[in-house]
């Protein structure tokens, strides 16, 4: 029995690395703490480098609370699948595929009580037996945290290219962040970059920005831990509506600050000017590592764009 287990699991693996290999950038979001935005950073940077016309899949691999369809506008989808076996992702937009536990859900509203060993496979499952095909990204939406999800994607994905680390200015919010810096350095993992989300907002009558959970935490840390500061992203009330009634934001022609500092992140990503920057001894860069030298770098850190 668990030798027929191993060739099962073994199997999977080359399922896995097929599809894999037909993915160029493949990059985990993560969060330490919830609540700051994870996923709305996730849906718009997949959505910016549409815009630039990249093939990008998100795969949300957050079980208990699968957001990723609902932001796209695409949680009614069902699956279809040709053989019963392998799964075909929901095409919200042309050129973006999306994969969640949410479009085999009866009742979106109904609990998802599952064990580590069960979420684990589902994971697994979802990256081997989904039918990406040729994308130039693959976004990975993990929960808050570090672990069962976040863990088993990178043992999944060993060329992983590298995590980008979501978190709000304040400091309760930054420490947890902390930890995901920490993970991604004790699994090998190349730190793409911070972005501080939810960076001031802006009063929709006066204009005035309101530092409601403060500003620079989140580029202090990155200042601390020599990690690349991708970015601040203001809040916006219409951004909120927007995430409700699925619409990408930033694809939205009119003057919206934090739809342009998503863009500009998107931009740095794509376009190779962020990189990994850990300075420990698991560093995975050079030495004269920085994000504005990425693009011209010759190292095989697995965060330089291929």
């Amino acid at each position: 029995m668990a030798e027929n287990q191993m060739d099962e699991y073994e199997l999977q693996n080359k399922k896995i690395r097929e599809r894999m290999d037909k993915i160029g950038r493949k990059i985990m979001v993560m969060s330490g703490k919830g609540g700051v935005g994870k996923t709305t950073v996730t849906v718009n940077l997949a959505n910016a480098l549409v815009d630039m016309g990249c093939t990008v899949g998100v795969l949300d691999v957050d079980i208990h609370g699968p957001n990723v369809a609902k932001m796209f506008g695409c949680e009614n989808a069902e699956l279809g699948s040709p053989d019963g076996v392998t799964m075909i992702p929901i095409e919200p937009r042309k050129g973006l595929k999306v994969m969640s536990l949410s479009f085999a859900l009866d009742d979106p509203a109904a609990p998802i009580i599952w064990r580590g060993s069960l979420k684990m496979s589902a994971i697994r499952q979802f990256i081997g037996d989904t039918e990406w095909g040729e994308l130039d990204y693959l976004l990975i939406d993990t929960p808050p945290g570090t672990g069962d999800e976040q863990l088993t994607a990178v043992q999944a994905i060993p060329e992983m290219t590298g995590a980008i680390i979501v978190t709000t200015p304040q400091d309760v919010a930054v420490l947890d962040s902390r930890r995901s810096v920490g993970f991604a350095r004790k699994c090998g993992l190349a730190i793409i970059g911070v972005i501080e989300n939810m960076s001031g907002l802006k009063c929709p009558d006066c204009g005035k920005e309101i530092p409601i959970f403060g500003k620079g935490g989140g580029k202090k840390m990155c200042d601390e831990m020599h990690v690349p500061f991708l970015g601040a992203v203001p809040m916006e009330i219409d951004l909120c509506r927007a995430e409700d009634e699925g619409k990408s934001w930033v694809s939205d022609p009119g003057a919206h600050p934090s739809a342009e500092a998503l863009r500009k992140i998107a931009e740095a990503i794509n376009y190779g000017t962020a990189c990994s920057t850990s300075r420990d001894t698991s560093f995975l860069g050079t030495s004269f590592c920085s994000p504005t030298s990425c693009a011209s770098c010759t190292s095989n850190c697995p965060s330089r764009k291929k």
